[in-house]
């Protein structure tokens, strides 16, 4: 892995001039029709999809992770990007909107416009396809961005925004690359005087996140956040265990256990825990971590994974598989615990790397009282035979996004909005919620007629006006 030392240390004087060009850059950006920022966005996506194995190169070379998974990556974020190109005009174009009784002499319209220059600023797990899923939706509603990739991943950051340059030889300042330490994503954010940026999408832990909110305050800046999670699986009775292990052993070691809505709980009825835990049992022990899965990216998060580890043995848990001796930089061997208590820290903090819980309840209603039990809200899936019963289940769960009988379902649907609640932070990216979320709604009324009593105008009697709001009262009391 390279540690990104051949890219520059962006000032905060830096981050401002970068602002300053996208800001350039957007003006004429945002005042191209939709249709042409369509055509142009779809001309970079089949750019990038030709530089593919450019773009997996770099991903591997900084995050370790296989290429195949890299390649995997790029491949989510061509499908992101061509959704959002495709749907800006839709979501976001101006339409009318019912104007209600008491207003129909007006005609209504609603649209929505960009904001300006939105900051992102990415993380490393998945250092392509998560800052593009507020980078392409940001561009496609118009506005320019402005990205500082974290420090371990400069380079995808440098190569996203020279491509787009290449590509859009008209916008080449569209986008801009900032790269440095977290004091140049602080700088973004504002820390260091405001930065200009329009509003901030951050991908990161809770505690960065506070402080980059913090930081957004002071200027009033708008920030999402999106900053992990602890998903959980509920496994029912009648569930297929050997596709539920499958799915969990994916979604746990994938990526070496970095994914933000990966899974790192398991809740499985008692009658079928056992079995279950044996089948999680015989598909992780048959991984071969370094072609499976890679190392940790952050070589510091080991020290978290071998706490939740050790601790959750302590207080009484059983490694099923693994354990702390499995637990050697830099590819770790995969871990899975059972009877682990509710309040070890295994349970109760973000692991982020090749762990899962496994733990028995009573029943599914238990399973969605442990799984809601979480500080983070982020996501979760549910396995059972009953596609009706998988559905209601999953209504039921406090989570963002839930998938019935696979995981990270939603992941792929560009369609759909991600995002969480409480520790996973707040706001949505990808689907139309994400492209509203980087566009200003902008309403619009039009008066087509005069109407029989103008509330709007003191040359209205007043009793006129008077048996006008009684009759809207009486109205509203009946219906």
């Amino acid at each position: 892995m390279t540690t990104g030392t051949n890219h520059p240390a962006h000032t905060a004087e830096d981050v401002r001039a970068a602002v300053a060009r996208a800001r350039s850059a957007g003006r004429s950006w945002a005042a191209l029709g939709a249709r042409e920022r369509r055509a142009a966005l779809l001309r970079w996506k089949r750019a990038l999809a030709a530089r593919a194995d450019e773009f997996a190169q770099v991903i591997a070379s900084e995050t370790g992770k296989p290429v195949h998974d890299a390649r995997a990556e790029v491949l989510l974020t061509l499908v992101h990007l061509d959704w959002a190109a495709r749907n800006a005009r839709r979501v976001l174009g101006r339409r009318r909107v019912p104007s209600g009784l008491l207003s129909v002499h007006q005609r209504a319209t609603l649209a929505y416009r960009p904001l300006g220059v939105i900051g992102v600023i990415g993380p490393w797990n998945y250092p392509l396809y998560t800052p593009m899923g507020s980078i392409g939706y940001a561009l496609a509603a118009g506005n320019a961005v402005v990205f500082k990739p974290s420090e371990l991943t400069p380079g995808v950051g440098a190569l996203l925004a020279r491509s787009l340059g290449e590509a859009l030889p008209d916008h080449a300042d569209l986008l801009q690359a900032v790269t440095g330490p977290g004091s140049t994503g602080a700088a973004l954010a504002g820390a260091e005087g405001p930065s200009g940026v329009d509003k901030v999408a951050f991908t990161g832990s809770p505690g960065t996140a506070r402080k980059v909110a913090a930081a957004c305050a002071a200027t009033l800046t708008p920030l999402l956040a999106e900053c992990g999670g602890k998903d959980a699986v509920l496994v029912a009775a009648d569930a297929d265990l050997d596709a539920a292990a499958d799915a969990i052993v994916w979604g746990a070691m994938g990526n070496a256990g970095q994914t933000c809505a990966g899974v790192e709980r398991v809740y499985a009825v008692e009658s079928v825990h056992e079995a279950l835990c044996s089948r999680i049992v015989s598909r992780a022990r048959a991984l071969t971590p370094g072609e499976a899965y890679g190392p940790l990216t952050l070589s510091s998060q080991l020290d978290v994974v071998e706490r939740h580890v050790k601790q959750a043995l302590v207080d009484g848990a059983t490694a099923r598989l693994g354990g702390p001796d499995a637990l050697r930089a830099p590819v770790l061997g995969p871990v899975v615990l059972s009877g682990v208590p509710e309040d070890s820290p295994a349970v109760t903090e973000e692991t982020f790397g090749p762990v899962v819980v496994v733990n028995p309840v009573r029943d599914m209603d238990e399973a969605v009282e442990r799984a809601d039990a979480s500080a983070y809200s982020l996501g979760a899936a549910v396995f059972t035979r009953d596609r009706a019963a998988g559905v209601a289940l999953a209504e039921r769960l406090g989570t963002g996004a839930v998938s019935v009988n696979s995981v990270l379902g939603f992941a792929a649907i560009p369609s759909l909005p991600f995002g969480g609640a409480g520790e996973s932070g707040y706001g949505r990216i990808h689907g139309e919620e994400g492209l509203r979320a980087f566009a200003a709604p902008h309403s619009v009324t039009v008066r087509r007629f005069a109407p029989a009593v103008d509330l709007t105008s003191f040359a209205t009697p007043r009793e006129k006006v008077a048996r006008a709001v009684e009759l809207g009262r009486r109205l509203h009391a009946r219906f």
